[in-house]
């Protein structure tokens, strides 16, 4: 343990404060004294599948402070209290089922930011969009970006991978998704980063991004290639052919056949023109 955090360690133990760095940046919600949580200021990738956070991911844990996941799931992480005893002790001390699943996601989290070594955790699950509310409860000082894809773009690669799906399956799927994030934008203050454009100029994305998480811009991020990000590394092959150039494979064009079901989530989004009602 160095001197840091031998002084933490210490203070934490006489009175229950530590030090910590000042960040430049306003806090968009403070934490409430009564929350007490391992996980400082966390941040979660809200989006939907096949939207490219995998890109934005590795793009992220490669930078020296940040540590980004694979995806941890932590809408499927949930604890169970059988009533009786432990039902009642829990309630002794002001704890609930809700509070207690709580508890389980900062400590799980808090230990994978601890095993990095680094100091910021980013959380990337497109499942979290169906959460935002809860992951906002748990950490009142969390940050969201939320990354956007054209609809239709999403519709056609996830097709691509799962061609066993129709295709009024699979819009239904991205829709539903969309929405959720689209919930979350209206509900909750965050940084919109849309995928075209991350891959059309990847550094100018990834200073917006490292200004809104309160970090200093490093330009080993857009050498991800070179870096551990974990076992799982589905689809980065593609990307890291013209890395070395400072290149990154630029979005493909979004489809002109927008299924109908997601025409009003392209508007919402600023990919389309809204249609206009009809007149009765």
């Amino acid at each position: 343990m160095g001197f840091k955090e031998s002084v933490n360690a210490a203070l934490l133990r006489t009175t229950g404060y530590r030090l910590q760095r000042a960040d430049a940046r306003p806090v968009a919600r403070e934490r409430p004294p009564e929350v007490e949580r391992l996980l400082e200021r966390p941040a979660f990738i809200l989006c939907s599948v096949r939207s490219g956070s995998t890109l934005l991911r590795v793009l992220l844990n490669s930078h020296s402070q940040i540590h980004s996941p694979h995806e941890m799931h932590l809408r499927d992480i949930a604890v169970k209290v059988k009533k009786g005893p432990a039902d009642k002790s829990l309630g002794a001390i002001g704890l609930d089922a809700e509070q207690l699943r709580h508890l389980l996601w900062d400590r799980v989290l808090d230990r994978e930011l601890r095993a990095a070594g680094k100091r910021l955790l980013v959380n990337k699950t497109p499942n979290d969009a169906f959460i935002a509310d809860e992951i906002a409860a748990c950490w009142p000082d969390s940050r969201f970006i939320y990354l956007l894809r054209h609809p239709g773009a999403i519709a056609r690669s996830r097709h691509a991978a799962r061609p066993q799906d129709s295709a009024e399956d699979n819009a239904k799927m991205v829709l539903r998704y969309g929405e959720a994030v689209e919930e979350a934008r209206r509900k909750h203050d965050g940084l919109t980063v849309r995928y075209e454009d991350l891959t059309a100029d990847p550094e100018a994305q990834t200073r917006r991004i490292c200004e809104f998480l309160g970090v200093e811009w490093e330009p080993q991020m857009l050498d991800y290639g070179r870096f551990d990000h974990g076992p799982f590394k589905s689809g980065l092959g593609d990307w890291s052919k013209n890395i070395r150039s400072g290149e990154i494979r630029a979005a493909a064009p979004p489809p002109e056949d927008v299924p109908p079901e997601l025409e009003g989530l392209a508007a919402d989004w600023g990919y389309r023109e809204p249609v206009a009602a009809p007149r009765g």
